[in-house]
């Protein structure tokens, strides 16, 4: 089996997985999001990678590379305009040849792995009569009107998919992970562009019902996440951060407090702080003088003098100077935040990369 992955900005229009400071390299819990899903197909065994990079294609081919630090073979597919996730699996037909594939978005985040729905498609396609053209994942929301939402038989086969319906078939929302075979290829060469002018991954799964091939489901369990936005991609943050195993690799001094699950990255300083987990302080960042609260991660190389950071992620390079107490951010690389003068209190903040904050 091979692995399509959607990253760099590619895909869809109106759902962007990566623009201007390419969305699936910010980390969580300081690992690239897209990372996250790597690993996920190296655990299920998947080797032979193809990764859709549009616009943010060179920072994307510079992070993954060729993909051995996890056991892959990576091979990028240009994608020049986003035209929709078919369109995705039109143009990688000479990387995907003839073999199923299990195509994933990449600003995915899923507690559970992938091992036992890979495991599950390879098994029903080893039937020798009436195996499945597809398998798609499933998650009951709270709002199924917000998401694409299956309609199922008794039998657990997908019978039609709606995209955000006013009047919702099922709680039974598509999480972004699909599993296909060859019969996908002429899928998504029958199917004409939708009303926003893409070839939708949707459009094609119905067509494959509609031409009487069976659709399989499988509901995920654990959480999902769709990190394309500030408050999701905290929460996200706060989960993994759950999972942290404490280290100190770099220093803390003796008037200082670290509490909790807690991991300070190798040349790391903490001087005159504390700082209180599950938090994660990046490789060559000092903190000096402040608090670092729960939930937050530090990248790399940043400087936070004289402030309070909680529930946040701050990027790489990037410095906060007595800038009061922030919450519930998200911060570029290379931002600066400095509080000049005035009265300090809590601030959320959502920073591009090299952005310049003075909190007056």
């Amino acid at each position: 089996m091979k692995a399509l992955i959607l990253a760099g900005g590619a895909g869809s229009r109106l759902r962007p997985l990566t623009h201007t400071s390419a969305k699936q390299l910010v980390p969580v819990a300081n690992k690239p999001i897209l990372f996250y899903g790597l690993e996920a197909m190296a655990d299920a065994g998947v080797v032979e990678v193809g990764i859709i990079v549009g616009d943010t294609r060179a920072e994307v081919m510079a992070a993954v590379g060729d993909g051995s630090t996890w056991g892959l073979r990576v091979t990028y597919i240009r994608q020049d305009e986003p035209l929709g996730l078919a369109h995705c699996v039109l143009i990688a037909r000479d990387f995907l040849g003839d073999d199923d594939f299990v195509m994933y978005l990449g600003d995915n985040l899923l507690e559970a792995g992938l091992i036992e729905f890979v495991t599950a498609f390879e098994a029903e396609r080893g039937r020798l009569e009436g195996a499945p053209a597809a398998l798609i994942l499933l998650r009951k929301v709270d709002d199924p009107r917000q998401f694409g939402v299956a309609e199922l038989d008794a039998a657990g086969n997908i019978t039609r998919l709606v995209e955000k319906p006013v009047d919702p078939p099922s709680d039974l929302a598509l999480v972004g992970v699909y599993f296909f075979d060859v019969r996908v290829h002429d899928a998504v060469r029958a199917i004409a562009p939708s009303a926003r002018g893409e070839l939708e991954i949707t459009d094609a799964i119905q067509w494959l019902i509609d031409q009487g091939q069976q659709v399989t489901a499988r509901e995920l369990h654990g959480w999902w996440i769709d990190t394309g936005k500030k408050d999701p991609l905290l929460e996200a943050n706060r989960l993994l951060l759950e999972r942290l195993v404490p280290r100190t690799e770099g220093t803390v001094d003796e008037t200082s407090s670290v509490e909790g699950r807690v991991v300070i990255e190798p040349g790391a300083s903490i001087v005159r702080s504390t700082v209180r987990g599950p938090a994660i302080i990046g490789a060559g960042t000092r903190v000096t003088d402040s608090f670092v609260g729960p939930f937050t991660a530090i990248g790399a190389r940043c400087e936070i003098t004289g402030s309070e950071v909680e529930h946040s992620v701050v990027l790489e390079g990037s410095r906060i100077v007595h800038a009061g107490r922030i919450v519930d951010s998200l911060l570029g690389r290379e931002v600066e935040v400095v509080r000049t003068q005035g009265r300090r209190g809590a601030t959320s903040l959502t920073l591009g990369d090299h952005s310049q904050v003075d909190l007056t």
